[in-house]
């Protein structure tokens, strides 16, 4: 597995370069976003982590040129700033580490990039009316339990698939879905936006689509300490 690590800050890069030395991929590491588009034009890599706040380019506009030249290569993101987490998970990332993060931290990101890499050719078989489809899970932006079964919401339509959402939920464990609610699963590349509502719920709204949909309490609770963000 081939690593572009992109930081302008000479501490972090050795750090990364000392973290990912212990693991058995092949790193190379590049000071700026100017760099890492010309390491782009003479080799492909398959994981892309880089720092957001860079002086040429930000981490953010690096990350969607790295998507319309290299669509299947993985994002991570590490960065000392929360508040840029759904920017990077609409590039497509598959992580956001903020800093000061753990080799465990590091490795568990990877981990997680390998596991899709196996299942990217997941799929599911719906039905509406005569016709079928065949939904990949970057098709679906949130995912809600209608009793013993699921409707997928997509860009343009619904879709009703015979599985719970927890079975649903195991089937994507390796995809950016998170569960805000008993009946809700959201994809985290879907989201437009996100707002505190009654004090402890959040509000989310998507892009592409006008649904707005509401986490529990405890959904909204779990997803805050999870991504560390959007206190209080």
């Amino acid at each position: 597995m081939k690593i572009l690590a992109v930081d302008d800050e000479k501490l972090a890069r050795d750090r990364l370069h000392r973290l990912l030395s212990s693991f058995d991929f092949e790193l190379q590491i590049a000071e700026n976003s100017t760099e890492c588009l010309q390491l782009m034009e003479k080799s492909s890599f398959d994981i892309f982590i880089l720092d957001i706040n860079m002086p040429d380019i930000n981490g953010i506009d690096l990350g969607r040129k790295i998507k319309q030249i290299s669509p299947n290569s993985a994002i991570i993101y590490q960065t000392a700033y929360k508040e840029h987490s759904i920017e990077a998970f609409n590039v497509g990332a598959i992580h956001y580490l903020l800093k000061p993060y753990t080799k465990e931290d590091l490795k568990n990101a990877i981990d997680r990039v390998s596991a899709i890499s196996k299942n990217r050719d997941i799929k599911f078989l719906t039905k509406d009316k005569d016709e079928f489809y065949l939904l990949k899970p970057d098709d679906i932006y949130y995912i809600k339990s209608d009793l013993y079964e699921v409707i997928f919401r997509t860009k343009d339509n619904f879709f009703y698939y015979n599985k719970t959402i927890s079975q649903i939920e195991i089937m994507l464990k390796d995809y950016e879905f998170f569960r805000i609610h008993r009946s809700y699963l959201i994809n985290l590349n879907k989201i437009k936006q996100m707002n505190t509502f009654e004090q402890s719920k959040i509000e989310f709204s998507f892009i592409d689509i006008k649904d707005v949909i509401y986490s529990s309490k405890d959904g909204a609770k779990n997803f805050r300490n999870y991504f560390k963000i959007m206190e209080g």
